[in-house]
């Protein structure tokens, strides 16, 4: 068992039957999805510096809130998936309030706002997370704010990564702490891996879910955007995708530029950002993980090992590699409706770095 797991006093993971490999941890919540009911609850509008506006849905706890979560999806995601709907639930289990907060162009708000999100989308995002603050403030009782954290699936935490990255110092912090789980750090090598040819079902599916969710923009597509999504010249690969659609759209010259101006590994691994840029941070991520290569997080672990054993007393990301779990997978025995592995770490170490401190 690994010392943050054991400091956590949480069981390490197991794969739970018969979700055994990569594969079938990365599919089973498409496999095995829930007949959920139509997510009828309270909802919240961001409104953006350009008008548009983003959609998020709340989850609240039984009594009062001991915190509040953001939730943001992965590629191709929304607020309404399975998984941001189970990990809504094991958030609010621990005492959270929850925004499960859907990006520009994706899940319900796809309505709202014209375009498509990115990997880092800071110009939508800061807005957010500066009024998710002041939306903590108004679930205290006391007018303390409560604190705010983040949980990033997959693509969601680089997004998450990019923006605290790009902020900077300010009091009060962006966020109070962070989990992403199966989050790419360099996209240039992810978007390589997820073009082995073992992977192509799994790309057809996530470029046919992107293609859908950008030509469903309430504001129509440029002419040379349309013909580009349909027909036989439409993209087959993410990387396809990002060069017609997403790299213009956020103003990079192309998609190379774009890979590499938004990946987040070069500035952890400065070792120029320490407590006062970052906040509380836990990367999670399993090595048999299909989508997402985990070297660059191995290379992080690596140099959070060095430093420490030169004497650095910076607070630096926790860091947990499973030997399983495949791609936000992490389904494990023990598991139920209401959150599986990695839900329930997340929720169990926001609970100890957010909550516990400030407990009597």
């Amino acid at each position: 068992m690994s010392h943050l797991l054991k400091g956590l006093e949480f069981d390490p993971f197991r794969e739970r039957p018969p979700w055994f490999g990569p594969d079938l941890q990365t599919l089973r919540n498409t496999l095995r999805a829930r007949h959920h009911r139509p997510d009828w609850g309270l909802t919240h509008r961001f409104t953006l510096p350009d008008g548009d506006q983003l959609l998020a849905r709340w989850d609240s706890p039984q009594g009062a809130a001991r915190g509040l979560v953001v939730v943001v999806h992965g590629l191709g995601g929304g607020s309404d998936d399975e998984g941001q709907r189970r990990l809504g639930r094991s958030l609010c289990a621990a005492g959270f309030a929850v925004l499960r907060l859907n990006l520009r162009g994706a899940g319900p708000g796809r309505p709202l706002a014209k375009g498509t999100y990115a990997a880092n989308c800071n110009r939508d995002l800061l807005p957010v997370l500066v009024e998710c603050r002041r939306l903590a403030t108004d679930l205290a009782p006391s007018g303390e704010a409560l604190p705010l954290g983040a949980v990033g699936l997959s693509l969601g935490g680089t997004v998450l990564l990019n923006a605290l990255l790009g902020h900077g110092q300010s009091e009060p912090p962006l966020l109070d702490a962070v989990v992403c789980i199966s989050s790419p750090l360099d996209l240039q090598s992810c978007a390589a891996c997820i073009e082995r040819p073992r992977n192509r079902v799994y790309q057809a599916w996530l470029v046919r879910r992107l293609i859908q969710q950008t030509l469903a923009d309430p504001q129509g597509l440029p002419e040379q955007e349309q013909q580009g999504l349909r027909g036989l010249s439409r993209p087959r690969t993410i990387r396809a995708f990002d060069a017609l659609i997403t790299a213009p759209r956020w103003d990079f010259p192309s998609v190379l530029a774009y890979y590499q101006a938004c990946s987040p590994l070069p500035r952890l691994r400065q070792g120029l950002v320490g407590p006062a840029v970052l906040p509380r941070l836990l990367l999670v991520q399993a090595r048999d993980d299909p989508w997402v290569p985990v070297e660059p997080l191995l290379s992080i672990s690596e140099e959070i090992r060095v430093q420490r054993e030169h004497g650095s007393r910076e607070v630096w990301p926790d860091v947990l590699i499973t030997d399983r779990g495949g791609h936000n997978g992490f389904h494990a025995p023990g598991d139920s409706p209401d959150g599986c592995w990695s839900d329930r770490l997340a929720a169990h170490w926001l609970h100890r770095v957010l909550v516990q401190p400030a407990s009597p």
